[in-house]
């Protein structure tokens, strides 16, 4: 009798452990059974595009309708708040962990508030100048900036906007004194460039391309860390006289915090296979970005460390986003 009692608690334990095994797999296995909405930007910008590349994609891997929806900054709000189910989604930018710092009254941590699922593509910006400054290279920008301080004028699109703290990051840097003269929209700051009311400007790359090619601006270094595809005859700025500067926009694939590890490793797996097709890259590539991929805790690294990076600068240069 006994023995039996022994046999039968082994086996109801065996039981339990194989059922929270299935409980434990169910999210994977029976995800997604409905409609999976991706929270973006507006509307027509190149994070939305490239949302509309990975819900087209993950429609078909997933074998349910993937949409996107346009929500400006209430995009991550509305995320924030969102069952951790895996069926509201975030794509956004760098604003998601900028904006604590930019900003007062902002309702969501990054990291708590967030399970990174990839980080999708990052755009270096370019340093371009008028054609009429008489510099050819940072190391030129650089001297010229310190010999006539306060003289030179840049353009940005926002306060808080990629250019302008990629600006900031340049003149705390390189020790130099640079009027920043704030226009409405990155077209706006960059028509001031071609027409030389400003001297220097840090666009993103997709949109400086074309003043590029129409010789209406000369470039003289991209940000980024690495040299980039995007302008492959141009230097970084770190090593064209400026060591250890980096300054680039990302733009990832997030879920709300507490989402199954299982959902976030599918949704990893499958987004990530379709940012390496071709097609998909040559999209992204020609919108002026660059494919990144990688795993969650990757993502979740490089969100860590731009706080820390861009928090400083932000609070050191008294910086306040609209």
């Amino acid at each position: 009798m006994v023995m039996a009692c022994r046999q039968h608690t082994r086996w109801l334990a065996a039981a339990a452990v194989l059922l929270a095994g299935l409980a434990a797999a169910q999210p994977y296995s029976s995800y997604p059974s409905k409609v999976v909405r991706i929270q973006t930007t507006e509307a027509g910008g190149y994070p939305d595009a490239v949302a509309r590349l990975l819900a087209q994609g993950l429609s078909a891997s997933l074998g349910q309708q993937v949409i996107v929806e346009n929500r400006a900054i209430a995009a991550v709000e509305l995320v924030a708040k969102a069952p951790p189910d895996g069926y509201t989604l975030l794509f956004y930018t760098s604003v998601l962990w900028l904006s604590p710092y930019l900003r007062d009254g902002v309702t969501w941590d990054p990291l708590r508030d967030f399970a990174p699922v990839m980080l999708a593509t990052h755009s270096p910006n370019i340093m371009v100048v008028h054609p009429s400054l008489p510099v050819k290279s940072v190391r030129d920008l650089i001297a010229l900036a310190k010999a006539r301080p306060g003289e030179l004028n840049y353009s940005t699109s926002s306060p808080g906007s990629g250019n302008h703290l990629a600006a900031e990051l340049f003149r705390v840097m390189a020790e130099v004194k640079v009027v920043r003269i704030n226009y409405k929209g990155t077209g706006s700051a960059l028509n001031s460039l071609a027409s030389g009311e400003v001297q220097l400007s840090f666009p993103s790359a997709g949109s400086v391309l074309p003043h590029l090619r129409a010789g209406r601006v000369r470039a003289l270094a991209v940000t980024s860390a690495q040299p980039s595809a995007l302008a492959p005859e141009l230097p970084t700025v770190a090593a064209a006289g400026l060591p250890g500067y980096e300054a680039s926009a990302y733009n990832g694939l997030l879920a709300p915090a507490k989402t199954s590890p299982a959902v976030i490793a599918k949704l990893n797996q499958d987004a990530l296979q379709i940012l390496r097709r071709i097609e998909v890259k040559e999209r992204i590539f020609n919108g002026g970005g660059e494919v990144v991929g990688g795993t969650p805790d990757e993502f979740a690294a490089v969100m860590r460390l731009e706080m820390a990076k861009w928090g400083k600068l932000i609070r050191e240069a008294g910086i306040r986003g609209e």
